[in-house]
């Protein structure tokens, strides 16, 4: 994908995603690449993440993702590129 142009990147993670900071991990990494955007638990035991940046930063996260922190499990990441939104400040764990 790469470049500069400003993309979005939704993606769900699974495995062992829950109770191991993941969310805490993703916004560390998000803040890190300067994207916009949130992470949440779900209820199914997933993680989803609503990132928006230029498109080789969210390649970045999206790789980060797929490591995880030290304690996570990660078994997949389902991922969907998506025209950027532009109405988010900074990037955050969303409840």
């Amino acid at each position: 994908m790469g470049g500069r142009e400003s993309r979005a990147l939704q993606a769900v993670v699974r495995g062992r995603v829950q109770g191991v900071g993941f969310r805490a991990f993703v916004v560390r990494e998000a803040e890190q690449f300067g994207l916009t955007g949130w992470v949440r638990n779900l209820r199914d035991g997933g993680v989803e993440v609503w990132a928006e940046g230029p498109a080789e930063d969210l390649e970045r996260l999206l790789e980060a993702l797929g490591r995880g922190p030290s304690l996570a499990r990660v078994t997949g990441v389902q991922a969907d590129w998506r025209p950027a939104g532009g109405k988010h400040e900074g990037f955050h764990v969303a409840w």
